[in-house]
């Protein structure tokens, strides 16, 4: 694997660099629904340069950039300490979902208003009682006169509360064995059937939400993939999502990772054997992840779409920011847990990390059984 650049993804680079520098927005506001609306601009800024969608295809709205270009981009937003975008999901996983498995007509009425920003897209995956087993999730889909009614709960829907879209998966056929009696529906937020509820968390935030649905009505046109396809449809979904997070995530924790070694620095802790020896293991799991990232993206342009590797990373940088911020919290003791300190954020919202996006023990399943070729589980 040569990771040297091209002249042209070079130049691209730079072109990335400059722009970001010339339009930076600067920090973001404080109180949740403030960032959200800064975000959202942010992101309408993105797309007006054509960077909101880079991955998609030019005739979707997107810049139709390789893959190599989609890693440098992502590496020079965490490097540039830019903002994400709003419509993270619909980016990252609901577009390319669509692109993917979508009816023409779909693809005309949903990709141009998650690229602005207009309309937000939401997960509706977990459940209760169905996290790490997702095909046995309980909520019921309904066939109505040309429609469907779904009724259930789902749970963790990051930015539900402001959503217009939910990528829904509800069993539709009770009597199929149980991944194959799913399917996927594109369903409509704004209306009476649906309760959104806040899920506050640790940090004070409540970006995650419980989702309710009694009845909530989607027309047939709103399926994609076909009836009875919801699993498979899923599977691009998450792989999608996983390989979003890994794409960055080196970057994100090295820049941290420098910031936090500059404060060892100046409290003249550098010569502790104990801290020295976890910021090396830092460093060299920060380089074990930018080397597997890369070469999950080597895989993914042999096939086309992400693999199961992107496991690997997305596990890995929980782990690295979670020590991270626990080293952090060890080096500046009751300091770093004052309620405006950065890292006292950090740290708690760093807990997540091996919960969202899936479990790190799920992640350990996939990468036993899809990519080493383990027995499974069950």
């Amino acid at each position: 694997m040569d990771l040297t650049l091209t002249a042209e993804e070079q130049a691209f680079r730079d072109e990335v660099r400059r722009w970001l520098k010339e339009n930076h927005p600067g920090p973001e506001p404080e109180g949740e629904q403030a960032k959200f609306e800064f975000r959202r601009e942010w992101q309408r800024k993105l797309h007006k340069a054509g960077w909101a969608g880079i991955s998609w295809p030019k005739e979707y709205g997107g810049r139709g950039a390789t893959l190599i270009e989609q890693a440098i981009f992502s590496e020079e937003m965490a490097r540039a300490k830019a903002p994400s975008p709003a419509n993270v999901l619909g980016l990252v996983m609901g577009g390319p979902v669509v692109i993917a498995h979508g009816t023409e007509e779909q693809k005309e009425r949903l990709l141009e208003p998650i690229l602005s920003a207009d309309e937000i897209w939401c997960q509706g995956f977990s459940e209760p009682e169905s996290g790490s087993d997702l095909a046995s999730l309980k909520t019921r889909a309904v066939k109505e006169d040309g429609a469907w009614r779904i009724t259930g709960q789902k749970v963790w829907t990051t930015y539900a509360h402001e959503a217009k879209w939910c990528m829904l998966l509800a069993r539709s056929d009770s009597g199929a064995p149980k991944h194959k009696g799913l399917t996927y529906f594109i369903c409509d937020m704004e209306q009476d059937q649906i309760e959104v509820r806040p899920l506050r968390q640790i940090t004070g935030e409540a970006e995650f939400n419980e989702i309710f649905l009694e009845g909530a009505f989607v027309p047939d046109e709103n399926v994609v993939g076909g009836e009875g396809n919801g699993w498979n449809v899923a599977i691009t979904t998450l792989m999608h999502e996983r390989a979003g997070l890994g794409a960055a995530s080196a970057i994100q924790v090295r820049r941290d990772l420098d910031e936090l070694t500059a404060v060892i620095n100046e409290r003249g802790l550098a010569g502790d054997p104990v801290i020295r020896q976890r910021i090396a293991e830092l460093k060299t799991g920060v380089e074990a992840l930018r080397l597997g990232s890369l070469r999950s993206l080597t895989q993914q342009m042999k096939v086309g779409i992400p693999g199961p590797e992107g496991s690997v990373a997305k596990w890995e940088w929980a782990d690295l920011n979670q020590a991270l911020t626990e080293l952090a919290v060890d080096v500046l003791g009751p300091e770093a847990l004052q309620p405006r300190s950065p890292w006292a954020y950090r740290f708690l919202r760093a807990r997540a990390n091996s919960i969202e996006g899936g479990t790190t023990e799920v992640m350990k399943n996939i990468i036993a059984e899809r990519v080493l070729g383990l027995p499974r589980l069950r």
